[in-house]
């Protein structure tokens, strides 16, 4: 088996030094070290460096470097790729990649490490021989590798990944619902109704990648109680969207006047500026609240809030309506929940 490995930088590729944590050169090479002592030699691995970087730091063209990269390499004949990059930016970089590379032909792994790899904790050599195993179901697409202490590696939709968890750095996927774990060498699919099967995804038809550049014009919102919209002022700069994340239950303040959702709206509507609001449950009960948003503004439904900024800044990059890319998808990104 050969797999193409990209480093990226991160925690997983750095060392402390000094006290602090820094990028370092070594850990490409101690990374593949770890795998060979416990797995042996069996698998060629091939190793690139685009860039390397702390993954808090990411700017538009390092996005550029590893997108080229994997595609320079995605049909060489490799049966996987894996993509080193750090844990602050992964869930941003993860669902990006699920939606340019939905015509990808073998599988892409993302991981990561809270720790250095120095560190005996660190859970960087788990989540690389998890991908590794992954790698050999042969399932195309997008996918992370992530293990939370005192859990197994998990294996997780990229287009599903959410933010890490505040000061653990705890991982998962929309709703809770992975795709699968991977006990010792072997994956174990998740039979949970809202996650596609493997064969599901095996069928999946490639498709050309939702965008090609992303735009950083936007606004990002989020609701939490006496949110005062009246510091929200466009007058010197006009965003390309305004993106707004609601409570879980899909709404967000509709009463006084500085704290009203309702007027901010029709501000922004009388502007031009366009106002996507979510994550929604399509199937929920609405709030009075609520009621009438959906037509003064987009509606992101059953994804989570990351990919909703993610879709939104890919829709502006190609001059295509938030709305219409919002509708797709794409890469199992929405829950579909069962018929009852």
């Amino acid at each position: 088996m050969r797999i193409c490995v990209i480093f990226t930088g991160g925690t997983i590729g750095s060392a402390v030094k000094g006290g602090t944590v820094g990028l370092s050169d070594e850990t490409s090479s101690l990374l593949i070290d770890m795998y060979r002592e416990k797995y042996g030699a069996g698998v060629a691995f091939d190793v690139l460096r685009p860039v390397s970087i702390l993954s808090e730091n990411v700017q538009l063209r390092d996005l550029d470097k590893m997108t080229e990269c994997v595609r320079s390499v995605a049909r060489d004949g490799y049966d996987g790729i894996i993509v080193t990059h750090g844990t602050d930016t992964l869930t941003f970089t993860a669902n990006y990649f699920s939606q340019i590379f939905c015509d990808i032909p073998v599988p892409l792994v993302l991981v990561s490490a809270l720790l250095p790899l120095e560190d005996p904790e660190s859970n960087g050599p788990d989540n690389f021989a998890a991908a590794v195993t992954f790698i050999r179901r042969g399932i195309r697409g997008v996918f992370v590798s992530f293990k939370n202490p005192y859990e197994p590696c998990r294996i997780h939709l990229a287009s599903r990944l959410t933010y890490s968890e505040q000061l653990s750095g705890r991982t998962g996927s929309l709703l809770g619902v992975h795709f699968g774990e991977v006990h010792g060498r072997e994956f174990v699919h998740n039979a949970h109704p809202l996650n596609p099967s493997e064969d599901e995804v095996r069928a999946c038809a490639p498709t050309p990648p939702a965008g090609e550049s992303l735009c950083n014009d936007v606004v990002v919102i989020k609701a939490r109680a006496l949110l005062d919209f009246s510091f929200y002022r466009f007058a010197d700069f006009k965003p390309g969207a305004v993106i707004v994340e609601l409570y879980h239950s899909g709404t967000i303040c509709t009463a006084g006047w500085d704290t009203n959702f309702e007027i901010f709206l029709e501000k922004c509507c009388a502007d031009g500026i366009p106002v996507v609001i979510g994550p929604v449950d399509s199937a929920a009960n609405v709030y009075d609240s609520a009621a009438g948003l959906a037509e003064k503004c987009t509606i992101a439904y059953d994804m989570s809030f990351e990919m909703t900024v993610l879709k939104v800044m890919l829709a502006l990059g190609g001059k295509r309506p938030p709305a219409e890319l919002l509708r797709e998808n794409r890469a199992f990104e929405k829950l579909v929940r069962p018929a009852r």
